[in-house]
């Protein structure tokens, strides 16, 4: 599958076929996740693979009861390290560095006919808790990721008019 194939083809996967993932497929979303880039390439980042299936129950209910979090085989959570880092430009480093990763690892399990959703809903507090997440380290974002139960029909996009300009704002 090409590059723009893998983009257009990526849903928000909600509902995941009773099926592990491959570990060499997991190794490969993994390796393009590493090799995301990130603010002078500090790669200030940790991910934890979840396969365990009572924590995953236990992380649904962080992630605000979501229940088709707890059909996915693997979730990923996107740890961010070093979280007072700020770029030249003021912003900090860490939600956007760790968001470039775990999208990465989003086109790669597509690639690979697999599905993701990236879940922002849950409460730091909880995941934090219930995977020993030490308090200086901040949870970006957790990733499903399996075997899509079905295909999602392609939501609306805005036209590129609507969202891009050209030498100025506008």
């Amino acid at each position: 599958m090409d590059f723009f194939d893998v983009v257009n083809k990526r849903r928000s996967i909600r509902a995941y076929e009773n099926k592990p993932v491959e570990e060499d497929k997991l190794r490969q979303i993994l390796k393009a996740g590493r090799k995301a880039p990130s603010a002078n390439n500090k790669q200030n980042w940790k991910f934890i693979v979840v396969r365990d299936k009572f924590k995953i129950e236990k992380l649904t209910y962080a992630c605000k009861q979501q229940n088709f979090v707890s059909e996915a085989p693997v979730l990923i959570i996107g740890c961010a390290l070093n979280t007072d880092y700020k770029m030249t430009c003021g912003q900090l480093a860490y939600p956007i560095d760790t968001s470039i990763a775990l999208t990465h690892m989003m086109l790669a399990a597509t690639a690979l006919d697999l599905g993701t959703c990236w879940l922002g809903a849950f409460y730091e507090d909880k995941v934090r808790k219930i995977l020993r997440i030490p308090e200086d380290v901040r949870v970006v974002g957790i990733l499903t990721l399996g075997y899509p139960r079905f295909q999602p029909s392609e939501t609306n996009r805005k036209n590129l008019s609507e969202i891009v300009s050209f030498d100025k704002w506008g």
